[in-house]
């Protein structure tokens, strides 16, 4: 008999995937399509949800064929950009506006009343979360608040909202659900409660008939027809909460670092809520069998995306991988310190409203030591993250990371060298679309728990010391404080 096949939805920000993955965590194929950035003012990011859906569907469909059929496929596993909302009509099942994305700020004024209101000091004791743009619960307000479709279909009990996950599982399947990890990211779910908290949806303005059921992370959340043979969907994670799974990261104190798009540092708590003194968030990693696993999270906005843009909007490389090699040519930045602050500056920092920033150019300066200063960038966001983590009591023993960025050796050994601590690579970085496979394998019963699910998919890793001296790592940081007083 065959073996079973995992269907893997990786729905991210610049693109969507379908990966078929073994019970033993080997990946058999990948299909993928780009997704549209929409920017209608500086700021603001949308996405299409429609095409989303449709992009999903077609990569799915792809990948169910080269499984030799869906009678292959065992189940389903979903993780999804985060934050990022979307309004649908529940009766049509059609979107009612452009999605908003998490990267987007246009919120931030809103914020600052809340925050000037007082009401800031709440929001984190109950959800762990700031007040800040990046979050749902803004973005479903003012789409009720500017989107005339969205505020009628509230009228009409005929609105649904919800992050990707959410918006994914209701044209697979027709439920209306979202895992509790997602659901921990919208400002509106309690860190300690089962389901919304019905005074921060008056808070936020946002009906509660609207939002989706509260689900666990692994289970069995309803089938899909779509490709043929009914087809189970049995994990549901956000990026984030499925690379950390993807690691290992399953006990207290692991760590682990994801470079994509943005960068995302998550330590695992255990079942204690995380607190924080120094603007770390605090979110739910997983749910089984309605137990909560939470971690301690720190959220860059800007990683990978400033890589595209000098690929895309300045036209300094043609591929990213070339940033290794370019890096590698030059002694060091030139005294060029990149801050690629381009949607905000986010943890520890907090600040909607800074930009991006290039500071120390001379005749010089060349376009490799533009592109090392943009990668010494990720050290220098990644040992900021490290202090608050440490001031809040998670210092970090060791810090896997995985991502796109990742691949790049030179990067992995400049975190080790200033962050001053062992990085591991898993040689198989995708670990965002393995922890969703991992998750449904535990839910389809593929293996008898998450940790069994670890112990057999899970493969090697390449391990970085760090080896710079002392001296030259705090003159790189001194470098990187002034540029950030600057902006």
């Amino acid at each position: 008999m065959s073996e079973p096949l995992i269907l893997v939805l990786d729905e991210g920000t610049t693109s969507t995937r379908a990966m078929l993955f073994t019970a033993t965590g080997e990946l058999r194929g990948v299909a993928q399509r780009e997704l549209a950035q929409h920017y209608p003012r500086p700021g603001w990011v949308e996405h299409d949800a429609g095409e989303i859906w449709q992009r999903t569907l077609a990569c799915a469909r792809e990948m169910v064929e080269a499984a030799g059929g869906a009678d292959r496929i065992a189940c389903i596993g979903v993780t999804n950009q985060r934050e990022t909302v979307v309004a649908w009509d529940r009766v049509s099942g059609e979107p009612l506006a452009r999605a908003i994305v998490w990267q987007d700020r246009r919120t931030a004024d809103f914020c600052a009343e809340l925050r000037e209101a007082g009401h800031e000091d709440a929001v984190r004791e109950t959800t762990g979360l700031l007040l800040d743009p990046y979050f749902s619960a803004t973005k479903m307000r003012w789409l009720l608040d500017h989107e005339s479709a969205v505020a009628d279909a509230a009228k009409n009990g005929r609105l649904a909202f919800g992050t990707v996950e959410s918006w994914l599982v209701f044209k697979l399947t027709g439920a209306h659900l979202s895992d509790a990890g997602n659901a921990s990211r919208t400002a509106l779910l309690p860190l300690a409660g089962r389901s919304w908290d019905e005074s921060l949806c008056e808070l936020f303005e946002v009906p509660l008939a609207a939002l989706p059921e509260v689900t666990d992370s692994a289970g069995r959340f309803g089938v899909t027809h779509l490709f043929g043979t009914a087809i189970p969907i049995c994990g549901l994670a956000g990026d984030q909460q499925a690379a950390t799974i993807g690691q290992g990261c399953l006990r207290p104190g692991d760590t682990k670092a994801t470079y994509g798009t943005g960068a995302f540092v998550l330590a695992n708590q255990g079942t204690a809520i995380p607190r924080s003194g120094h603007r770390l968030l605090g979110t739910v990693l997983h749910q089984l069998g309605g137990r909560r696993c939470y971690a301690l999270e720190g959220s860059v906005f800007v990683a990978g995306s400033f890589i595209k843009w000098l690929r895309d909007s300045l036209g300094f490389i043609e591929t990213a991988a070339e940033t290794e090699a370019l890096a590698r040519s030059v002694e060091d930045s030139g005294g060029v310190v990149v801050v690629p602050a381009l949607s905000g500056l986010g943890a520890p920092h907090w600040r909607p409203d800074a930009r991006g920033s290039i500071r120390g150019l001379s005749f010089a300066t060349s376009k490799a030591h533009i592109v090392r200063a943009a990668l010494e960038a990720m050290a220098h966001q990644t040992h900021d993250l490290a202090a608050a983590f440490a001031a809040d009591g998670a210092r970090w023993r060791v810090l896997k990371i995985d991502g796109g960025m990742a691949a790049n050796d030179w990067m992995a050994q400049d975190i080790a060298d200033i962050a001053d601590l062992p990085v591991v690579r898993p040689d198989f970085v995708e670990t965002t679309a393995l922890g969703a496979a991992m998750l449904a394998a535990a839910g389809a019963g593929l293996h008898p728990s998450l940790e069994a699910a670890a112990a057999t998919m899970i493969g090697p890793e390449k391990r970085f010391e760090p080896r710079m001296e002392a001296s030259l790592r705090e003159k790189r940081l001194a470098g990187w404080r002034a540029a950030l007083a600057s902006i």
